[in-house]
């Protein structure tokens, strides 16, 4: 079981996260501007959560309020890239770069 769902296999907030946006890492083999773009945006999602101690707690925690405030604003999933879809894609990165989806 991948650490990132729940016992009953649900997924976590990364989990779902990863669900969701992971498979937009598989466009920057192709897309050197999405590389440098996620690249920054996981430089200040780490900066956000501090080092990696704790870091899958903490990931969550920043993940969850990130996409509260998305609903709150009515934030839909673009087609191509904004902000939003970079800032969790980065998140994404992160996790694989961390192993923090191993079991």
């Amino acid at each position: 079981m991948n650490e990132l769902h729940d016992a009953a296999g649900q997924p976590s907030p990364l989990g779902a996260l990863v669900d969701r946006f992971g498979p937009r890492l598989s466009e920057m083999a192709f897309e050197p501007g999405l590389v440098a773009a996620v690249d920054q945006h996981a430089a200040a999602v780490r900066d956000a959560v501090g080092g990696h101690h704790g870091l899958r707690a903490t990931l969550a925690d920043y993940v969850m309020g990130f996409t509260d405030a998305l609903r709150q604003i009515g934030w839909d999933e673009p087609t191509g890239h904004d902000f939003a879809s970079l800032r969790l894609t980065a998140v994404c990165w992160l996790i694989r770069e961390h192993g923090l989806d191993a079991a």
